[in-house]
């Protein structure tokens, strides 16, 4: 995996997570801020499974279980995702710290899929 691509999604994640925590934390609803935020997450994990199609045939196959890294990434996609259902459906405080919980869990997610990746 790129290890530059791997910090910067974290950083992101935990930045999204942050907002929806503090925003939650506060007695805000989801807003547009923290709606946008975590769906924000979901596209970087899009972008990291292309990376992961094209990294092998660039000669950077994963050394780790590719089933692992596969079931960690569609779980780290359906995450933000539902929980962004769930912020539809529950319109309280609750949803918006469960986004920011879960784009924090992503973020480690993100990490552990590179530590996958490179076998350890």
């Amino acid at each position: 995996m790129i290890e530059w691509l791997t910090i910067t999604n974290s950083t992101l994640a935990v930045i999204a997570g942050l907002i929806a925590v503090i925003s939650g934390i506060r007695g805000t609803e989801p807003r547009d801020l923290t709606v946008l935020a975590t769906l924000a997450v979901s596209v970087l994990v899009l972008v990291q499974g292309i990376v992961a199609v094209v990294q092998p045939m660039v000669g950077n196959a994963p050394k780790g279980d590719p089933l692992e890294f596969w079931t960690y990434l569609i779980t780290a996609f359906l995450m933000p995702v539902l929980v962004t259902v769930w912020a539809f459906i529950d319109r309280t405080r609750f949803a918006t710290v469960g986004m920011g919980v879960v784009t924090l869990a992503v973020a480690v997610m993100f990490v552990r899929m590179s530590v996958i990746w490179a076998g350890n």
